[in-house]
């Protein structure tokens, strides 16, 4: 037998979130993501190509991030400052200003690309890393096939001119994303507000973090900046407020004050409009469900991730989540066992469905006690 069990949770709401028709941006491409849900909460020509200028250093940063977790590069390392990564800082580019043979850590060269979004940082520590900037860039670009970046390809680690460095902002975003989520920790330079570099030969430089929102009263931490030319001004960024992190990414906008003012614009539009509802926390019972034979009655049903939902605030309807098994479960059930579902529908439309588990073993009766319990079924109808 099917059951249904409509839990406790109704809330209205209304899930196509396609809220996008009465508001405009102006940007050749932008998305909006709510980070714990996943979903989209706006986009605009989101898989056209772009140019993502600076925005390149955030998968930069990530292959740093990842050799430390392996354990193949610490911060206090120290790397040999070429001409090549020097010519960089003298030619009118975004810089660090390292100077040739200069020995510079891991952790300089990360906030001088992440703060300061130093060029001649970023050819340093991929020549550190990989010996030649090209290497450096094939390690980027399987990196991104390998979070889904499915349009994206870096042909150096700065996001200099360079036609065959392309992404969209989908994939930037999905960037985005996994840096926030795998490297907490890490993510924090994105918010600092300054460095200073103590430089050979002359003065400590100090540089401000160029991301326009850190400096706003909107829960900005992150993430990153670009401008080029042909692709004119751009931005990743990310608010984190009253327990929400929505992520944005725009480009193509005309000036600074437009790339500033808009991506304040999606993310304020996000937050104000939208509500983030937690449907399931992973592996805590949800239910209990019946259990036909075994040496308990029931047995409790958990899903294994942490499930959300994205509300708009406007013309609001009822969600309604619900728990499908066929049953009862018959014993013996081993923890773990997909005994169910958890269904999120919207007007009898599934929009979501994720496998119930159960929450632990189940032995079955022995012979003598499943026939009263097949006794007692026939004559009272209990399980």
């Amino acid at each position: 037998m099917i059951k249904l069990k409509i839990l406790t949770i109704i809330i209205t709401i209304l899930l196509t979130l396609n809220s996008n028709a009465a508001f405009k941006i102006k940007a050749r491409t932008a998305i909006l993501q709510d980070f714990l849900s996943g979903e989209i909460l706006y986009e605009k020509d989101p898989d056209k190509s772009i140019y993502p200028a600076s925005m390149t250093k955030i998968m930069t940063a990530i292959i740093a991030f990842d050799l430390i977790r392996s354990g193949d590069l610490n911060l206090n390392e120290k790397f040999l400052i070429s001409e090549n990564a020097w010519r960089l800082s003298s030619a009118g580019y975004s810089s660090m200003f390292i100077m040739v043979g200069d020995e510079v850590s891991v952790e300089n060269l990360l906030k001088g690309i992440i703060i300061a979004s130093g060029n001649d940082a970023c050819v340093a520590l991929a020549e550190g890393i990989a010996g030649t900037e090209d290497e450096f860039a094939i390690m980027m670009t399987a990196k991104a096939k390998e979070i889904g970046m499915e349009n994206t390809n870096f042909a150096n680690s700065s996001g200099i001119n360079n036609t065959e460095n392309v992404s969209t902002v989908r994939d930037i975003m999905l960037m985005s994303n996994y840096l926030i989520k795998e490297f907490p920790e890490e993510y924090k330079y994105f918010s600092e507000k300054e460095f200073t570099w103590d430089r050979t030969g002359g003065d400590p430089i100090s540089q401000g973090n160029r991301n326009p929102l850190l400096y706003k009263n909107l829960g900005a931490d992150g993430i990153k900046t670009g401008y080029l030319a042909v692709e004119k001004y751009s931005l990743a960024s990310s608010v984190n407020k009253n327990g929400r992190r929505l992520i944005a990414v725009g480009s193509g906008f005309n000036s600074k004050n437009d790339r500033s003012r808009e991506s304040a614009k999606l993310l304020t539009w996000g937050l104000t409009n939208f509500d983030l509802i937690e449907i399931a926390k992973p592996n805590i019972p949800i239910e209990n469900i019946n259990v036909w034979h075994g040496k308990k009655s029931t047995v409790g049903a958990y899903v294994n991730i942490n499930i959300y939902k994205t509300i708009p605030k406007a013309r609001k309807k009822f969600l309604k989540v619900t728990i499908v098994y066929n049953g009862p479960v018959h014993a013996p059930i081993k923890k773990d066992d997909i005994i169910g579902k958890l269904k999120v529908t919207y007007k009898d439309e599934l929009v979501a469905e994720y496998d119930l588990f159960a929450f632990e073993n189940v032995k079955k009766l022995n012979v003598f006690s499943r026939l009263m319990k097949s006794i007692n079924f026939l004559i009272w109808g209990d399980v």
